[in-house]
């Protein structure tokens, strides 16, 4: 099983545990009737450590022990129940790991696109990592994509946690709200259409002055094929529109007429892109 690289103990959960075991801790170690203040600062003294000594290692142990891992195939989408009710819409390519537990539910996006309704559970978080970044939430509606290691979250419903793994900042997104986290590092948070985000579900992709080098990023997930920029002045043009993602074949065929490209073949079936103005 792949080791998180983001760790719940990044949120903390001390207080919780104290919380729950308060009560238990009270009733199996009660403290001696009143006694005079020294012996009574001393007794609360030796319950307040044992709480924390507990709490700690509720934060620190949280071992799993079931996982679960799974990989769509280009042009595939698989949608996942999980048992505590919560839904996982994969997009094509894509790969995660989901493991269950003792006090959290955790996700490793390792590559792709994901859509995650997660069904609530105040005392276990819900908890995904995408490389250069963490998401926590208790329960919500989200969507991560991940490009190695630029990851986008939209949220749609609730709220959601994020951290990179570079920062010492959490963002706080609410609906309608992103957050891109490169090389581990947040960006600023933004207002986006969730609708137009999450429209990858109804085989829709939808651009609007995306650079070149994401759009083709995007396509790639969804083409066998490898498709190659071969002129890094060309991979900030701007491309706006609605797309079929599965028919990406076409959008390569109309590229030249919208941006100042061309599109060739390579021996081996790659898709060339390069500058028109490239004399090659």
């Amino acid at each position: 099983m792949t080791r998180n690289s983001h760790n719940p103990k990044d949120f903390s959960q001390e207080d919780e545990a104290i919380a729950r075991f308060r009560e238990d801790l009270k009733q199996r170690f009660p403290l001696p009737p009143a006694t005079p203040a020294k012996r009574k600062r001393t007794a609360e003294k030796t319950l307040g450590l044992l709480l924390l000594a507990i709490a700690a290692g509720v934060v620190w142990v949280d071992p799993a022990y079931r996982s679960q891992h799974v990989a769509s195939e280009v042009g595939q989408r698989q949608t996942l129940q999980l048992a505590d009710g919560s839904e996982v819409l994969l997009d094509s390519n894509s790969e995660l790991t989901i493991s269950w537990h003792l006090r959290t539910r955790q996700v490793e996006l390792k590559r792709g696109q994901a859509l995650f309704q997660v069904s609530p559970m105040v005392y276990r978080p819900f908890l995904v990592d995408a490389g250069g970044a963490g998401v926590r939430v208790v329960g919500t509606r989200f969507n991560v994509n991940r490009r190695e290691q630029d990851v986008q979250v939209t949220v749609a419903e609730g709220k959601v946690a994020v951290r990179g793994e570079a920062a010492d900042t959490v963002a706080l997104l609410e609906p309608g709200q992103q957050l891109r986290v490169q090389k581990g590092i947040p960006g600023q948070v933004t207002r986006v259409s969730v609708h137009d985000v999450t429209a990858w579900k109804d085989s829709r992709l939808v651009f609007e002055s995306t650079p070149l080098a994401e759009v083709i990023g995007t396509l790639q997930r969804y083409y066998r094929q490898p498709i190659l920029l071969q002129d890094p002045d060309i991979a900030r043009l701007p491309l706006s529109g609605v797309f079929d993602s599965g028919h990406v074949d076409r959008l390569l065929a109309l590229l030249p007429g919208i941006l100042p490209v061309s599109v060739a073949n390579g021996a081996d079936g790659a898709v060339l892109i390069k500058s028109r103005d490239t004399k090659k």
